[in-house]
């Protein structure tokens, strides 16, 4: 226990003297497979008292809860701390050493393998569409021997250990090297529909055109990955496609699809999939629940796939990791070239070697060895790793192989030096069929206000279909009446409880931002929200400042210059009112706006904190929509009534109507959306 408790000391006298060396990763994973198994060891132990047991536990939980704390600076360094963390030979080396030093025998802390509970396993399902389509054309079931593996040609390096040389390649790149492949000139800017592409999605979609077929495309969020992931599936007519994506986003795909790629339907499986369209040709499932669709999804004869913040997949022993490459291995049995991408803008999240799970989904390597495209690239170099030129050359084989990495700053010139993306979210749950329900409960309300005005009206005045007139009326009584009650659900309590449901979704896309492209900016309205989103960076292991509007001067510009000085600060949590205005924050290029203004020039107040003289890169503002609820449509008259695009591309501060503007129109749409609901004679 003593040297147990000395090997902790070590580590958070590193980590707290600077940022974690590879030694200090390997001392802090001994220490946590030490913990472990010396826990493992002490509940077994019959010889011991509980007395005794409990004592010597505690002291094991005083020594876990203070590495964690001091992991807690690096998220790199916090990963290793989880179970499903792939152990290097260099940890186990340490703790066997360790261990004799403490003179125990090492034998018995060999890891013991723990059996799987008994129990039923986990349910795989199959949706009713899915049977249906396979029923409506046998013929589209695929024939799993149609793709031949490649021929690597006879090579001098057929006896080298080379994935190890390869990832060193990258630890070694001179400065100045290459960091994407070389893509096609494209020769239209235009997309589906007319929509203009900016120069660099149109280089990537040209590349697949032209018959690439894989892609680790790494560049920085606000570049638009997603519609050249799409339309890269368009040019390679690699349907029906597979896309994999973080839950927060999944809604957001599906939107994008029908933007960029609407001849081509999407559909999103949510839960056990009973909504699913078996017959579209874009389907879209999050991590969470990919393991309950794998047998479907192997089967279903996909042509290509898309794993959205790829790193997620890092670790290759974890579950969702194995499930991944399980189904591109069963794609590329069927599809002799299917179309893969890797999308991420943190390709590396620990070490270097986060790179080979990447790789393996892309098929340019097994978990040995390369495979035959990059192994006979290899080849051509005419080197060995023991050649001194043999690293700069591999790692532009790897390159080549779909490698994709541009910058903001690199492309600044394709896109607006202001610009704010909405990405819409589904409230699931409990809290997201509470405030559904909150919201036809709202609009019942005023329709049964709105009929009673109708049949009370002493005027005679009969006006055919929906009275406009009185729907402003009515929506006028109910403004005044949430400003003056707190009975009921009014308008301004939905956004508030909206808010609340967004907040973990809209910080957990924040973190993934920070990880991808550094420092973040997070606007709330509400306290409520606020401290949400610290308790989900605090669980992420993100650390972040809070400026508020109850805190000191002093305290907040000690907040203030935590964010804009220490690097490992990568999120300000600001208050939409406090600090909206008179806060230079241009050290972040990216804002998350987790609730909506009611005003865009508050909105715009808020950006600006980014967007200022000075700022060399430009700003993204990210809207996050609660998808299919009064949010959405506040979003769209804030738009509507602002001139909100000229904002976005020209930085123009008109003003148009105000935030009462905005509220009432709010109500006016949902009433006359209830009303046109109901039958003609109602009105």
């Amino acid at each position: 226990m003593s040297t147990l408790a000395r090997s902790v000391r070590e580590i958070e006298t590193a980590l707290r003297r600077g940022p974690a060396t590879p030694t200090t990763r390997t001392k802090v994973q001994a220490a946590a497979l030490l913990l472990r198994e010396e826990r493992a060891r002490l509940r077994a132990d019959t010889d011991l008292t509980e007395r005794k047991r409990s004592e010597q536990l505690k002291r094991l939980d005083d020594l876990a809860r203070s590495l964690a704390i001091s992991a807690v600076r690096d998220q790199s360094v916090l990963a290793l701390l989880d179970e499903d963390a792939a152990v290097s030979d260099e940890a186990r080396s340490l703790t066997r050493q360790v261990l004799r030093t403490a003179g125990i025998e090492t034998e018995a802390f060999e890891p013991v393998p723990v059996p799987e509970p008994a129990g039923p396993a986990k349910p795989r399902v199959v949706p009713q569409s899915v049977v249906s389509r396979q029923l409506a054309n046998p013929f589209l079931a695929p024939d799993f021997d149609a793709a031949r593996p490649s021929t690597v040609r006879p090579t001098r390096l057929a006896g080298w250990e080379l994935l190890e040389p390869l990832l060193r390649s990258f630890e070694r790149a001179a400065d100045g090297a290459s960091t994407s492949m070389t893509l096609p000139t494209p020769t239209s800017l235009r997309g589906p529909g007319g929509r203009e592409l900016m120069p660099h999605q149109a280089g990537l979609i040209a590349s697949a055109a032209a018959g690439h077929r894989s892609f680790l495309l790494a560049d920085e969020p606000g570049l638009g990955k997603t519609a050249q992931a799409l339309l890269a599936a368009q040019a390679a007519d690699a349907y029906p496609l597979l896309v994999v994506v973080p839950n927060v986003v999944k809604t957001n795909w599906v939107r994008e699809a029908g933007m960029w790629t609407p001849r081509h339907p999407a559909t999103a499986i949510h839960g056990n999939g009973d909504s699913v369209d078996g017959f579209a040709d874009i389907v879209v499932v999050n991590y969470e629940v990919l393991d309950r669709h794998m047998g479907w999804l192997g089967d279903f004869g996909f042509r290509g796939m898309v794993v959205d913040e790829a790193h997620f997949i890092k670790n290759k022993t974890s579950q969702r990791s194995q499930h991944v490459l399980q189904l591109s291995d069963r794609i590329r049995a069927f599809t002799p070239r299917p179309l893969l991408m890797a999308l991420t803008g943190t390709p590396l999240i620990n070490d270097i070697e986060d790179f080979l799970a990447i790789w393996q989904f892309l098929g340019w390597i097994d978990p040995a060895k390369p495979r035959a495209e990059l192994m006979n690239a290899l080849t051509e170099t005419g080197l060995t790793p023991a050649d001194p030129g043999f690293y700069p050359a591999a790692r532009q084989c790897v390159v080549d192989q779909g490698i994709v990495r541009r910058r903001k700053i690199d492309v600044a010139a394709d896109i607006p030096a202001r610009r704010i993306a909405d990405l819409p979210v589904e409230l699931d749950g409990p809290a997201g069929r509470s405030i559904r329900a909150a919201e036809r409960e709202l609009a019942q309300r005023m329709v049964a206000r709105y009929t009673e005005a109708l049949t009370t009206r002493r005027s005679g005045t009969v006006v055919e279909g929906i009275d406009h007139d009185l729907v402003r009326q009515v929506a006028k009584w109910e403004q005044k009446d949430a400003t003056t009650s707190t009975a009921g659900d009014n308008v301004f309590g939905m956004m508030r409880r909206i808010g609340q449901a967004k907040a973990g979704l809209a910080a957990d896309y924040a973190a993934q931002l920070a990880r991808s492209a550094g420092k973040v900016v997070f606007f709330a309205k509400h306290v409520d929200v606020m401290d949400a989103a610290e308790e989900t960076f605090t669980k992420l292991g993100v650390r972040f400042s809070s400026i508020r509007g109850d805190q000191t001067r002093t305290v907040r510009q000690r907040n203030i210059d935590a964010f804009v000085e220490d690097p490992d600060v990568a999120v300000a949590v600001c208050s939409l009112t406090a600090a909206g205005v008179g806060l230079n924050l241009q050290v972040a290029s990216d804002v998350v706006l987790a609730e909506l203004s009611w005003t865009a020039a508050e909105q715009t107040q808020a950006i600006d904190r980014s967007h200022r003289i000075g700022q060399d890169k430009p700003v993204t503002a990210w809207r996050i929509i609660a998808a299919q609820t009064i949010d959405a449509r506040i979003a769209e008259l804030i738009d509507s009534k602002a001139g909100l695009a000229a904002q976005a591309l020209d930085g123009s501060d008109e003003e148009v109507g105000s935030s009462s503007d905005v509220q009432h129109a709010a109500l006016v749409a949902l009433l006359e959306d209830a009303l046109a609901a109901l039958p003609a004679a109602v009105h």
